[in-house]
C-alpha cells in the first residue's frame, strides 16, 4: 500500500492503529493511504457503543461530527481488513499513530507484548509517531531496543492528564463503576514513572478544538514524536502529525 500525497517521493505505506476518527479523515483527505491493524487481523474492531450513544443519559459521548466520521470509517475498505499485529513489518511504513480510549476493553491493545515489540521496532527507525490519550501508554511500556529503557524515557510528552481521568471517573462512578478507570494507576502517573518529561497543558474540561479553532487544544511535539491529551486535541494532533509526514 502506498501514499499518493507526493508521487515523486519514494512510496511506502502509512501505518495507523485501529482508532482515531479525525486523524483518519484528515490523513485520508491529505492523500495518505491509511493501513489499520488489529490483534488478529481480518475483522474490523468496533467502537465502544457507549461512546456513540452517550455514557451518562445520552451525554459524554461522541459529538455529531466524529460520530459521522466513525460511520464513514466503518465503510472504508482499509478499516474492514486490518493487518494482524504479529504480521506487521514496521520498516514498510512511514508513520505510526497510537489512538487512545479507556475502560477495561482497551487492555487488549494497551497491554499487548506483541504490539509493543512492533512499536519499538518502528520507533528505532526515527520516523513520525503520534499518540493520544491512553495510546501514550503503549510507548511508555515499550522498551528501547538499544537501552532497554522506556521509549519515552527523557522525551517530552503529554497524555490523558490525571485531573481529566479523575473528573470523568468521579462524575460517572455511581452509574458506570470503573468505566473511566482502565487501570488502577492513572495514565499520567505511569507515563511519568517511565521517565518521560510530562507536560500537562492548560486545564480544560469542556471546550474542544475544531477544524477551524485550535485555541482549546494542546499537543506536545518532540522531534518526530507528537502527543495529545484527549479528543478535544484531535484536530491539532492530526494536523501536526500530517506535517511530520511531509518530505523534508
Amino acid at each position: 500500500m502506498t501514499s499518493r500525497a507526493n508521487p515523486d517521493a519514494p512510496a511506502r505505506p502509512r501505518l495507523r492503529r485501529h482508532r482515531g476518527r479525525r486523524a483518519w479523515r484528515l490523513l485520508t483527505d491529505a492523500g495518505h493511504e491509511v493501513v489499520f491493524t488489529a490483534e488478529h487481523g481480518g475483522q474490523p474492531p468496533q467502537a465502544d457503543p457507549l461512546l456513540l450513544t452517550g455514557v451518562l443519559f445520552g451525554q459524554l459521548g461522541a459529538e455529531p461530527e466524529p460520530a459521522r466520521f466513525y460511520r464513514q470509517l466503518t465503510e472504508a475498505a482499509e478499516y474492514r481488513a486490518p493487518i494482524a499485529w504479529a504480521d506487521l513489518e514496521p520498516a514498510l511504513f512511514d508513520g505510526l499513530v497510537l489512538p487512545g480510549g479507556h475502560a477495561p476493553g482497551m487492555r487488549q491493545y494497551l497491554g499487548s507484548p506483541v504490539l509493543r515489540e512492533k512499536v519499538a521496532e518502528f520507533w528505532a527507525l526515527d520516523r513520525p509517531v503520534g499518540a493520544i490519550c491512553h495510546g501514550v501508554l503503549v510507548l511508555a511500556r515499550a522498551q528501547d531496543q538499544g537501552t532497554g529503557r522506556s521509549l519515552l524515557a527523557g522525551r517530552r510528552t503529554t497524555c490523558l492528564p490525571k485531573y481529566m481521568e479523575r473528573t470523568a471517573y468521579f462524575l460517572t462512578a455511581w452509574r458506570r463503576g470503573r468505566y473511566y478507570r482502565t487501570y488502577p494507576a492513572y495514565v499520567q502517573d505511569e507515563v511519568v514513572a517511565s521517565g518521560a518529561a510530562f507536560e500537562r497543558g492548560p486545564v480544560e474540561l469542556s471546550r474542544r478544538g475544531t477544524a477551524t479553532d485550535d485555541t482549546p487544544a494542546f499537543v506536545v511535539r518532540d522531534g518526530n514524536y507528537v502527543s495529545a491529551r484527549w479528543p478535544g486535541d484531535a484536530y491539532l494532533f492530526a494536523r501536526t502529525f500530517a506535517e511530520l509526514l511531509k518530505p523534508s
